[in-house]
């Protein structure tokens, strides 16, 4: 079970590499705890505290990377690719950093092969991963453009994804987590967790309840003809700049990033419009299948919110969607007291999986002091 908490915890955007040394130690590692924990649990438990944010960064720590630096996502997942054999775990992990990520649907191709999938069921994973990012990266816009996306998949079928976007304007990260099985549908709030440091005081995020009357509005307004959206978007565009810089606080500490907010928020100039004829042609049924179709972006998605709110009254959510932190909490309270359950359910199978783990005595006990960091005092 993931609890649900808000909350906040600094995750700098750190650049460069990890260090050779670190990573080989971290691969050897994590290789012993997650033969144990699928041998003791199964594979779909690990997918399971793979998209939980405690544990997954708590995994981090153990494994010696510092745990307030967005390199814990990128890092992590990499030494998870190398750590896990499909032919001996049952679960590999498609995709990663950067230009890793483009390779992820060959990726998907090759693994689900080897496991034996129908191509119906790889077709069904290639869907999963072009719509968790396409969620991240339009559907949702708070300024952070994804670099990198880990797609886990089970000899089962199941999957889970662990992606992160970047913002360099301030210098954060965003993560996201998603768990097959866990949501109705990829466009009525999917995540698992959504974990960063920054609270925004303005985000479009269509997945929120909140904005299932906008999406309904957005899927009539592709059915009629583009010209007709070109026409609303022409004539709304003035109207909406004004009221945009209305909506911001003062209490946003920079002029810059108040000026990114109205940039990135705005009514924007075009839209994809070979996009738009496409999904007029094709009539989607739903939300889902609008954004599924190529070319719909952030400028697109933005766009027919925003005419959706400003001449048909259905408003999308504006609320950032940040709902998990990246620790379990300070021993001041600071940003929340400390969650011991959480803790100490994360550090049993953790350690569970370490003492049972056949490595050499002086990197055992390297490791098991490293988790008593995180114990609380009593």
């Amino acid at each position: 079970m993931i609890l649900q908490r808000t909350g906040l915890a600094k995750l700098p955007l750190h650049y460069g590499k990890a260090p050779r040394w670190l990573v080989t130690r971290m691969t050897k590692l994590a290789q012993q705890i997650v033969t144990i924990i699928i041998d003791e649990y199964g594979q779909e438990v690990l997918l399971q505290r793979i998209s939980d944010p405690y544990w997954f960064q708590a995994l981090g720590c153990v494994l010696g990377y510092d745990w307030h630096s967005s390199g814990v996502t990128t890092v992590l997942t990499g030494v998870l690719k190398n750590a896990l054999i499909p032919e001996e775990h049952g679960l590999a992990v498609c995709g990663g950093k950067g230009k890793e990520s483009l390779k992820t649907p060959s990726e998907i191709y090759t693994i689900g092969e080897r496991f034996g999938f129908s191509i119906d069921k790889i077709k069904e994973l290639y869907y999963a991963s072009k719509m968790s990012a396409k969620v991240d990266n339009a559907a949702i816009q708070a300024g952070y453009q994804l670099y990198h996306h880990a797609f886990f998949i089970t000899e089962g079928g199941e999957w889970a994804v662990v992606q992160q976007g970047m913002c360099t304007l301030d210098r954060t990260a965003r993560r996201y987590h998603w768990i097959s099985g866990g949501f109705k549908s990829f466009v009525a709030e999917p995540h698992s967790a959504i974990v960063g440091n920054a609270v925004r005081a303005k985000v479009l995020d269509m997945t929120a309840k909140k904005s299932e009357s906008c999406q309904k509005v957005c899927v009539d307004l592709v059915k009629e003809k583009p010209k007709r959206i070109m026409h609303m978007i022409e004539s709304e565009r003035p109207r909406y700049q004004r009221s945009l810089e209305e909506w911001i606080p003062e209490t946003i500490h920079s002029s810059r990033w108040k000026k990114y907010v109205i940039e990135f928020l705005s009514m924007p100039i075009t839209l994809n419009w070979k996009a738009v004829k496409k999904a007029y042609e094709f009539q989607p049924k739903n939300y889902e299948e609008l954004l599924s179709i190529k070319g719909i972006g952030p400028a697109t998605v933005r766009g027919l919110a925003l005419i959706a709110e400003l001449v048909y009254g259905e408003k999308p959510s504006w609320k950032d969607p940040v709902k998990y932190s990246f620790a379990y909490g300070g021993k001041d309270g600071v940003p929340y007291p400390v969650n011991r359950k959480a803790m100490d359910r994360s550090i049993k199978i953790l350690k569970q999986a370490i003492e049972q783990a056949k490595l050499g005595k002086k990197e055992k006990l390297q490791t098991i002091q490293r988790l008593r960091r995180f114990l609380p005092s009593k």
